[in-house]
Formats: structure tokens, sequence, C-alpha cells
């Protein structure tokens, strides 16, 4: 089996790598990062993509939400160490298989692989029931700006980069600070990180 491995730390990624080459004997290919993973998805098949939520360029999310609008084959469980209930809710949006937290044994991972290319979904119980709670109020272009205002970039910065005019860009961060209760962008982030909706 042919996996796709996206984690942007080294030594988890190598480790996680050799572990699943050791245990299962598959064919891992490692990407440090979303934007790598997703060059690599346009250019490959792969048979599963292993991926962690939170990395520099795309999240896991956002590259199983392109495994969904491109209609791999491809199977996705996402590994991660926070167990923020909104992750759970937007993942299972996204048409994933597994998920999973890093610190459950190799065995459990290796069975929850299998389990996904059996057609069935494994998800932690714990992450499960977590994700009974708050129901996400942000829209996609909201968490887009959002997510962007987080890595420094201005208005009129995130304007360019989601090809939109700079008052509507303006319009996504007030809303998404009104809808969060927050007192600025940055406080809005903060929330929405936490909440596991961002």
């Amino acid at each position: 089996m042919n996996i796709l491995l996206a984690e942007d730390q080294a030594m988890v990624r190598t480790a996680l790598a050799t572990l699943l080459q050791l245990e299962a004997d598959y064919s891992v290919t490692e990407a440090a990062d979303g934007n790598t993973a997703l060059a690599l998805l346009k250019k490959q098949r792969f048979d599963l993509l292993l991926s962690d939520i939170e990395m520099p360029g795309h999240t896991g999310i956002e590259l199983a939400q392109y495994v969904q609008q491109q209609k791999l084959a491809t199977k996705v469980v996402i590994i991660t160490t926070f167990g923020r209930a909104g992750y759970v809710k937007r993942a299972i949006d996204a048409g994933v298989g597994g998920f999973l937290l890093k610190d459950a044994p190799v065995a459990e991972l290796v069975s929850a692989i299998s389990q996904v290319m059996a057609g069935k979904r494994v998800i932690d119980s714990e992450l499960l029931l977590n994700s009974l709670g708050d129901q996400d109020p942000l829209s996609e272009k909201e968490r887009q700006a959002l997510r962007l205002a987080t890595e420094g970039l201005s208005t009129s910065e995130i304007a360019a980069a989601l090809y939109i005019a700079e008052g509507t860009a303006r319009n996504y961060l007030s809303e998404a600070i009104s809808k969060l209760n927050a007192s600025n962008r940055i406080d809005a982030a903060r929330i929405a990180r936490h909440k596991g909706w961002l």
C-alpha cells in the first residue's frame, strides 16, 4: 500500500514512517508541510493520506477537502495531538475515514488504517464525544481570512490572497470577530484555534 505521510515535525514524521514500514511493510512518501503534500497529491496516486492537522501551508483538513473535491480514490486518516471538538466535525464533513490522537499505539494506527481501507470509519471515542459540543459558527471564507490574519497578513494582503476586494476581507474578519464575541482579529483567531475551528 502506498501512503502519503504529511507531518511537519521531522522527528515524528520519520519515526512514524519507519514504524509503518516495519509494522506493515507499507510504502511511505513523506511530506514536511501541507503545500508539499498537496503537490504530491496532484502528481501521484496514493492509497492513503495520513496527515497531521496543523501544518504550514495547507492543514490536514484542507488536504482532505482537496481529496474529496477531486473525487480521488485516496482514503484519509488524520492524526493529531489536539483533541479539539471542531476538528472532528470538520474532518467528518471533509470525508475523513479515520481520526486518531498521535499518542495512540502503532498497532492501533495500523488497525485503523486497514479498517479505513476496508471502507469503515474509525474515530477515537474520546474525540468523538468531545465533538458533540459547540457548533462552528464560521463560514469557510471567514476561517480563511482569520487564518491569514494569524500569519500576520494585513487586510489588503488577505484580500489579495483570497482574490476578493479589501472591503470584503474586512467584512469577513468583522463577521468572525462578531460571531466569536472576540475583541479583535487576534482574539478571534485564539478562540477559533482553541475550539478547533481554525
